[in-house]
């Protein structure tokens, strides 16, 4: 081969250790997977998709539990050349529906017990393989592979061909699919593993799910990159997270994990005496929390920022003689981001001012799958990536996320957007109109509220609203309160003042244990 192929799985494997038999992943399960099995399991998985005789560019829709099998996937779809489309397992029929017409996947992967339901959307919107995978190694996936060989050679990729697509719902309702290249994932993956100091004999603990950029991209090609070691948990649990400390060096999190694990009076300075890091991330971490954490551990929280569309865009530094790390800042664009703030007419805004964020990068998206127009609109003259988020850079070079253009609410680390959830509501045959805001909470940093204008005559209850909701949308999406009122605020234009709504709910949860 003439030129170097540019598949991010080639650069993974290239940094597997030279003891194919060490430990690569140790999980909750008692379960030990070596290199070697990462090395064969991803090649047979890799030959079964490549039986199939799909299309150059074939979509992989996968929406299962977290398992190192479900890793192994995302790994050979890599390594066989084509897209992997990871979806939330709290996706509900009317989500997965659309994003399989969306992104007429060729393959769609699911837990078995979703088989009927999803089975159903998929073959009647064409899509030709449907597979199951459960969290304890079952499931037809794996029967079928274990049928194939475990060698294969790395399909070869140009930089810019996609190597996945992450949907990223919009204030409209409609979710747009982010396409991230093969260069953009691992340009942010070796920009990474030196910002941040990895190096030999680290040990990750993987505590996130794999359907999102924190859990999927920074942790899983943080740790694959540097041939290290994760210690790997299907779910969150305070307590045997901070059992595995000491065996661990980095722990990422949202942090909603951090407020957790201060909970825990297990967590000591003797824990956490072997960790090199912790890094925190998909939603702001709230001062207190990097200062408890601070005092209890000794360890100062690196607080990073990112998004779908462009992976990892700033952090504090890792090296002191860079800076100190700042609770309540991002820190600062990694090296290759060009990050400005600008404001509504696109102009600088001078430092210390607040406006919209914009960057530019290799890490920055190809474009939205199958929105040439809405790309062309996200993206300013000279290239730059209008984020959609509102901060400022002081004099130091520190970058803070003081807001979020659109209503973005951040809960738990999950993104969730009004505009859809309003769309649910608004379609319920008692309801008027609603408008869903954000508002500040103790546990997950924000949650939704609804508040909803009944139609004449009716009788509709909040929690009735909520309940039907339940069943159409993932849980993080449903408003943790619902209020029936007679109208909503407006201005003399009449658009509804959401800044009042916040107001007025505001305190909601201020009394409410994390």
């Amino acid at each position: 081969m003439s030129e170097i192929n540019a598949n991010l799985f080639a650069a993974l494997r290239h940094a597997f250790p030279t003891d194919l038999d060490a430990i690569a992943i140790e999980t909750d399960s008692q379960l030990n997977y070596s290199w070697r099995d990462l090395e064969r399991a991803t090649a047979m998985l890799a030959n079964l998709l490549v039986s199939l005789d799909l299309p150059a560019g074939a979509r992989i829709a996968v929406q299962v539990e977290k398992s190192v099998e479900a890793l192994m996937l995302y790994l050979a779809t890599l390594r066989a050349g084509y897209v992997f489309l990871p979806l939330n397992t709290a996706y509900q029929s009317a989500e997965i529906e659309y994003f399989i017409d969306n992104a007429e996947p060729s393959v769609v992967v699911c837990s078995g017990k979703n088989f009927g339901w999803v089975s159903q959307i998929a073959f009647k919107a064409g899509t030709g393989h449907v597979f199951t995978l459960n969290e304890d190694r079952t499931g037809t996936l794996l029967q079928r592979a274990a049928l194939c060989s475990d060698k294969h050679d790395v399909a070869s990729k140009k930089a810019d061909d996609l190597a996945a697509i992450l949907y990223t719902s919009g204030t409209t309702g409609r979710s747009k699919g982010a396409m991230l290249t093969h260069e953009n994932l691992l340009s942010n993956a070796q920009v990474l593993k030196t910002y941040w100091g990895w190096r030999p004999g680290d040990v990750l603990v993987h505590v996130l799910p794999i359907f999102h950029v924190h859990g999927l991209f920074v942790a899983v090609h943080g740790a694959l990159l540097n041939g290290s070691k994760m210690i790997w948990m299907g779910r969150f649990d305070p307590k045997k997270v901070i059992e595995k400390l000491p065996q661990a060096t980095v722990f990422m999190g949202v942090p909603t994990l951090y407020v957790r694990m201060l909970t825990e009076p297990g967590l000591t300075r003797e824990a956490v005496r072997n960790m090199r890091l912790f890094i925190a991330g998909s939603a702001p971490l709230l001062v207190e929390t990097f200062s408890a954490w601070q005092e209890r551990t000794g360890h100062t929280i690196l607080e990073r920022y990112g998004m779908s569309e462009t992976v990892m865009l700033t952090s504090n530094p890792y090296d002191p003689n860079q800076g100190e790390r700042r609770g309540g800042t991002v820190g600062f664009p990694l090296p290759g981001v060009s990050l400005r703030v600008c404001d509504d007419s696109g102009q600088p805004m001078p430092r210390n001012e607040i406006g919209g964020i914009q960057v530019k990068g290799p890490n920055v998206f190809k474009g939205y799958w199958r929105m040439p127009e809405k790309t062309r609109e996200e993206f300013t003259d000279d290239g730059y990536f209008k984020t959609g988020d509102v901060g400022k850079i002081d004099e130091r070079g520190y970058v803070t996320i003081v807001g979020r253009s659109k209503d973005l609410i951040i809960s738990g680390g999950y993104n969730v957007y009004p505009a859809e959830i309003e769309g649910y509501i608004n379609e319920l045959p008692d309801v008027a109109e609603s408008a869903v805001v954000g508002v500040p909470h103790p546990d997950f940093g924000e949650v939704g509220v609804a508040v909803v204008v009944s139609k004449a005559g009716s009788a509709v209850q909040g929690d009735q609203i909520l309940a039907t909701l339940k069943a159409k949308l993932a849980n993080f999406k449903i408003p943790k309160k619902c209020y029936v009122v007679e109208d909503l605020p407006r201005n003399t234009m009449g658009k509804v003042q959401k800044n009042l709504l916040r107001q007025q709910y505001q305190s909601l949860f201020s009394g409410s244990a994390a």
